[in-house]
């Protein structure tokens, strides 16, 4: 019997080539998205999970929120609550710390052999090994990171460091981290790398122990209750039993206790479940926005849907056609059940057929939006999770899409059916009515993702043309290395300087447009007391200004001198000067110390649009300069100077692999992961409009070829062409009507949303809501008129011969 329902089932499929097509071509791109964020998600969640005891780990974060209403977290803690928390919150089991460095070099003093930087290196405690415990091939997991000067490794850099040693006989063989200082260290313990899917990147820990003098403390920022740093995140495992919201209370007094009520900024601790370590702050590539993760499954949802709805929609208009079967089996004694079963095994080789299209699609879409996907990610065909998959989904897609056709088929009454007739009332009919409202949904979502993708281009194209207040085109820059001799620094600037096509260099401690930020508190003098502003802070030298084209309003540039600044227009309106010749020479206190204000740059944005350009006050600092940034002569060729600038790079630091970039595509990847949501959205608009168009293909050919003696009739009676092309085009002007009007709410609430994370930003431009609209609907009508075109040609005496 079960073969019987596969040949005719097959059969059917084949005689109805335009809609199989139809179905087929429509699944699968449902199929192929659905597959490939399954994926996706499944991978996102599949990292660190292999830890025992997980839920009971947590991370301790910081919350500061100042009173001028910014508010900062961070995964980092300060130095002291690590030092206390144990003592202070008695029920934990465990506390793990670990202090992250960046852009490490790795010296191995056996042999003299320069490693290169990484970002694998941390300061780690036993109590961090004993969390997120590993396989130790050589040294004791109790003792191994007790001491200062001690280090473990992993097997693979065991391998980089000393080839074709033992992990026993490395113990004891030494090591040297560069950050700004020399660190060297023993090596005490030897471990496997993991080889899950992991957060963990580090390689190589050092003892924490080894930062153990006030200087040292003070370095890295460890001192104070006050230095929050993000380097230095703090771990505890609870007992079995004990309420995270314990541990969250006990934060709250610890922050009480050692944070006064006068305190500029209020500071406040919290436990994040490791779970959720993935979706936040990282220290790989590999994390992943949750909120991106859901948009994701959202769109892929949405695309399956219409693709199911596409399935519902046509199945049913179509059922008056095998009206006429139905009644004969049934007139043989075809039971309903049997009839259902029929329908199902036809609509699940339906499926079968897109799921094997859509697998390949998948692979398709996989390389185009490689960049999109979360580092690292393959799609795994033989794994568990999708093995599972190519079984359940197409049951429960066939189960979802096919049963409402399939009772509807089953349903008509074999006299009835025999004549051709539908099965009901004559009025009103709930397959119409259905047809409607599915056809509805469809280009409802349709035209709200081409809604978002329109406003959202009109917002990037609109920061995009706004004036930065500095000049970024031919200008570029490079990283120097961490904490580097300031006279190394002078000696690159000068010999860059020396480059044909150069016209001058810049040292400074970040560049004039970035994500980096440093706040600090200026002090005014009013009358006989001071007036406290909190202002945003650039290191830079002299010649920062005319590098990066910044216009100088009045005064002149500083003289690399650390007792002068320059300040911005919006300092100087937060100051509460009348102009900027009256800020002129006038002395303020920074850093504990008076400085003077020599001249006043006009306002620029030195972070991306979201943000409100703050009061910026410019000092000089050369010990933490941090990049370079040179400005080429016109005409030059950006690749060749591209290469000398480098070449002059490796004369000063022969063992570093830094490149120059380009400052616009720094100021480019402000709004990148905006770009990625537009790609996003578009490609998912392109297949919702695609879907959709076909349904609509499908849908207007069968009803339009039901209504051909109408049509011949009207004809015949007088009607012109485009009389009955607006008869037919009206119903389906108001389907789309009625789609438009559902898609402005919940587009306008996204957008709306969206919008407000820029300062500067577009008011809502409504204008192109009814553009997608009208799109929309000009596609509809030209779908629908192909149709109506072909069925108003007909001869109607062809048509009406048998009446």
């Amino acid at each position: 019997m079960l073969k019987n329902y596969f040949k005719i089932a097959w059969r059917n499929l084949l005689r109805n080539k335009l809609r199989t097509a139809i179905h087929v071509l429509g699944l699968s791109l449902g199929i192929s998205i659905v597959f490939l964020i399954f994926n996706v998600v499944w991978h996102s969640y599949s990292f660190d999970r292999f830890h025992p005891d997980r839920d009971r780990i947590f991370r301790i974060n910081t919350l500061t929120e100042w009173d001028m209403g910014e508010s900062y977290p961070t995964p980092g803690t300060n130095g002291p609550l690590g030092e206390v928390i144990d003592k202070e919150i008695s029920f934990i089991e465990t506390k793990g710390r670990i202090y992250t460095l960046y852009e490490t070099l790795t010296i191995v003093p056996e042999g003299q052999k320069v490693m290169g930087r990484s970002n694998w290196v941390t300061f780690a405690d036993p109590g961090f090994m004993e969390i997120f415990p590993r396989k130790w091939l050589a040294g004791n997991p109790k003792t191994a990171l007790e001491n200062p000067q001690t280090a473990v490794i992993t097997q693979s850099n065991l391998e980089r460091y000393f080839p074709g040693v033992q992990p026993i006989d490395a113990l004891g063989k030494e090591l040297m981290w560069i950050d700004g200082d020399t660190i060297q260290a023993q090596i005490t313990g030897v471990v496997e790398d993991f080889t899950e899917n992991t957060d963990f990147i580090f390689r190589d820990f050092i003892s924490f122990a080894t930062i153990q003098t006030e200087e040292q403390k003070e370095w890295y920022g460890l001192h104070l209750w006050g230095n929050v740093n993000s380097s230095s995140q703090l771990f505890v495992k609870l007992p079995e039993g004990v309420d995270p919201k314990e541990l969250e209370a006990s934060l709250a007094v610890i922050a009480s206790k050692n944070f006064g009520e006068d305190e500029e900024a209020k500071t406040t601790f919290s436990a994040e479940p490791f779970s959720e370590i993935h979706f936040g702050e990282t220290y790989s590539e590999n994390a992943v926005s949750k909120v991106f993760l859901n948009g994701l499954i959202l769109i892929g949802l949405i695309i399956l849907v219409l693709a199911t709805l596409n399935f519902v929609n046509l199945e049913t208009a179509m059922a008056i056609g095998r009206s006429k079967e139905v009644g004969i089996r049934k007139t043989l004694g075809g039971r309903p059940l049997e009839l259902i079963y029929q329908f199902l095994v036809e609509t699940y080789l339906l499926v079968i057929s897109a799921g094997l299209i859509g697998l390949a699609l998948a692979e398709l879409i996989r390389n185009l939006f490689a960049s999109y996907l979360p580092s690292g990610f393959e799609l795994e065909y033989l794994q568990g999770s999708n093995l599972a998959f190519y079984g359940l989904f197409p049951l429960i897609l066939t189960v979802f899409s096919g049963i409402y056709p399939a009772l509807i088929l089953s349903s008509y009454q074999p006299a009835r059916a025999i004549k051709g007739e539908r099965a009901g009332a004559v009025g009103f009919s709930w397959g119409g009515f259905l047809r409607k409202n599915l056809t509805i949904l469809q280009f409802s979502s349709s035209i709200a993702f081409i809604i978002l993708v329109l406003v959202l281009q009109a917002q990037l194209k609109y920061v995009s043309s706004q004036p930065l207040g500095f000049e970024k085109e031919a200008v570029l820059y490079t990283r120097l290395p961490f904490m580097s001799d300031p006279n190394q620094m002078q000696r690159l600037q000068q010999l860059v300087k020396q480059q044909s096509g150069v016209s001058d260099a810049s040292l400074s401690g970040s560049l004039v447009s970035s994500n980096s930020l440093w706040t600090s508190d200026a002090w005014i003098p009013v009358d006989t007391t001071e007036r406290q502003i909190f202002t945003q802070v650039m290191n830079t030298d002299s010649a920062f200004v005319s590098v990066n084209g910044i216009p100088l309003l009045t005064g002149k540039k500083a003289s690399n001198l650390k007792d002068e600044i320059l300040v911005n227009e919006n300092f100087l309106k937060e100051a509460g000067y009348s102009d900027a010749a009256s800020a002129l020479n006038q002395s303020i206190r920074f850093g504990g110390e008076e400085r003077k204000i020599v001249g006043v740059v006009g306002n620029f944005h030195s972070r991306s649009f979201r943000e409100e350009i703050r009061p910026l006050l410019i000092t000089f600092n050369p010990d933490y300069f941090q990049m370079l940034s040179v400005r080429l002569s016109p005409g030059q060729n950006l690749a060749e100077a591209k290469l000398n600038l480098e070449s002059a790079y490796r004369e000063i630091y022969p063992y570093e692999t830094e490149e120059f970039h380009f400052l616009d595509e720094e100021i480019g990847r402000f709004y990148e992961e905006d770009l990625k949501i537009r790609n996003v959205l578009s490609a998912a608009s392109l297949l919702a409009v695609l879907i959709s168009a076909m349904g609509l293909f499908g849908l207007s050919s069968y009803t339009i070829a039901q209504r051909t003696k109408e049509i011949s009739i009207r004809k015949v009676l007088g009607a012109s062409v485009i009389q009955i092309l607006g008869l037919i085009s009206k119903e389906y002007v108001a389907l789309i009507l009625i789609s438009f009007l559902l898609a402005i709410y919940p587009a306008y609430y996204f957008l709306n949303d969206w919008l407000q994370g820029f300062t500067y930003r577009l008011d809502m431009p409504f204008g192109l809501f009814f553009l997608a609209g009208f799109g929309v609907l000009a596609l509809c009508l030209a779908i629908v008129s192909i149709h109506s075109w072909m069925a108003a040609q007909t001869n109607p005496a062809k048509v009406l011969k048998d009446e």
